[in-house]
């Protein structure tokens, strides 16, 4: 249900275009790990509905506190998305969460940095060092990571409250182009630091393919 939300309510923002680095417009296996920059609130229905295009419904690992959201809490446990507690005694069970629906064919989603980081402007920044997770749940699983690069969510949702509300107010107006390049899989190695890493690397190429797709100049940091 999210999922079909997200592929018709995106381009009510903007127009939506998605390449994938073999062409063919087949989104990643059963099975897979896909893993994206975080750079605004707007970023997961953006990237949802990215996925949906390429035929793809994921479970996502999201932060515990949207579970208590009136609503949406309900739906995301109906979706199987499966909940973050950061610094808490449960924070281990959302790799279990997330290898169990591996086990089980579907696609997982996860956002290597942990969380938003804070970032001034509308600007592309290049993705931020990843946490280990991702790393332990490719390495527990064996499963592939598939590197998602998006562009141009933060045209639609960044900044303070004020901003963010303007943003969104305005977005469908405004019309901001939005891509989503979803990579070549790749199979981490090495211990989970250096597979953190090397993900990062992966999201970071993907996101700059998806700026380039936008027209946009990719910044030398990152």
């Amino acid at each position: 249900m999210l999922s079909s939300i997200a592929h018709r309510l995106v381009p009510v923002f903007g127009p939506l275009t998605v390449t994938t680095a073999a062409g063919d417009g087949c989104g990643p296996a059963p099975g897979s790990i896909v893993a994206a920059n975080h750079t605004s609130l707007f970023d997961p229905a953006l990237v949802l509905a990215a996925l949906r295009r390429l035929g793809v419904e994921p479970v996502v690992l999201a932060a515990a506190g949207l579970w208590r959201i009136p609503g949406l809490g309900a739906a995301l446990v109906r979706e199987g998305y499966v909940p973050v507690y950061r610094r808490d005694p449960r924070a281990g069970d959302a790799l279990t969460g997330a290898r169990a629906a591996l086990r089980d064919g579907r696609v997982v989603l996860i956002y290597g940095e942990g969380g938003l980081p804070k970032r001034d402007g509308s600007g592309e920044a290049a993705p931020e060092r990843f946490r280990l997770g991702i790393a332990r749940l490719a390495g527990g699983s064996g499963a592939p990571v598939v590197p998602l690069g998006q562009a141009g969510a933060r045209r639609v949702s960044s900044g303070n409250a004020g901003k963010q509300l303007a943003g969104v107010l305005t977005a469908p107006v405004r019309r901001p182009a939005l891509h989503v390049h979803v990579g070549a899989p790749v199979t981490l190695t090495g211990d989970p630091v250096a597979a953190a890493e090397q993900a990062r690397r992966a999201v970071t190429d993907a996101w700059r393919t998806a700026v380039e797709r936008l027209g946009g100049q990719v910044p030398l940091a990152g």
